[in-house]
């Protein structure tokens, strides 16, 4: 399989097992998305976006909804976007993206996370030439659908790559063609089931399983925080 596969496979996406930890982080994008953009799904293609993510990783409706209506609440007024980019044991670079409502909290948590396992953080850009950003959707193969036709009716919107896997389509594209890509399959009338924006690394490097172990304790760490949102590495 293509490198995107690969890619997924090692997110750290899989290791959000407890939804004590996942629910609060969708909810967060819900309600930036919401706050951004309005709480209108149909009017408001982030939170649309957020909306079917969240709904993929069976995120009750409840929650979804008290999400959106927290976009209007003067908590929320402070929330900002912030990303954090770090050096790790053995090699490894981290990216950290955070969505916070108090930043010296956040910084603080993540600098001490990272010393604390022999890392430290670096300047702001220091690791933007290591990833490329990419956006990525997945819906079912069904029936009858044309791979090759499909590939035909994406290209003008930006598409990179298709490849399909036990029953999945995943579409890889630049992270500008984020919204052609996904007005595109839209208008197709294709449901998407994911569609998120990712770092992929580009030049990634192996490491050895006790090499790893020294990376993951880092990774729980950061992923156990609630202002973490994503996590990318340039590992392999």
């Amino acid at each position: 399989m293509g490198r995107a596969f690969e890619y997924r496979k090692a997110s750290k996406l899989k290791r959000w097992g407890a939804m004590s930890k996942l629910f609060p982080k969708l909810g967060k994008i819900i309600t930036m998305a919401a706050k951004e953009g309005g709480i209108d799904p149909d009017m408001n293609a982030r939170l649309r976006t957020a909306i079917i993510n969240a709904k993929a990783e069976n995120m009750p409706k409840d929650n979804i909804e008290a999400a959106i209506k927290r976009a209007t609440s003067k908590d929320t007024a402070s929330m900002l976007e912030v990303n954090f980019e770090g050096k790790a044991p053995h090699g490894v670079q981290i990216f950290i993206e955070c969505m916070t409502d108090n930043n010296t909290r956040t910084v603080a948590n993540v600098k001490n996370i990272l010393t604390k396992h022999g890392g430290e953080m670096l300047t702001k850009g220091s690791l933007e030439f290591m990833f490329d950003r990419k956006a990525l959707f997945e819906f079912p193969l069904k029936e009858g659908m044309d791979l090759e036709e499909l590939e035909l009716e994406l290209i003008d919107a930006g598409l990179e790559e298709i490849e399909a896997e036990d029953g999945v389509v995943m579409v890889t594209a630049d992270y500008k063609s984020f919204g052609a890509i996904n007005s595109a399959l839209e208008n197709m009338g294709i449901e998407i089931s994911k569609a998120n924006l990712e770092r992929m690394p580009n030049s990634p490097i192996s490491i050895n399983d006790k090499q790893q172990a020294d990376i993951d304790k880092i990774l729980d760490k950061l992923e156990d925080d609630e202002d973490v949102q994503k996590i990318f590495t340039n590992i392999a």
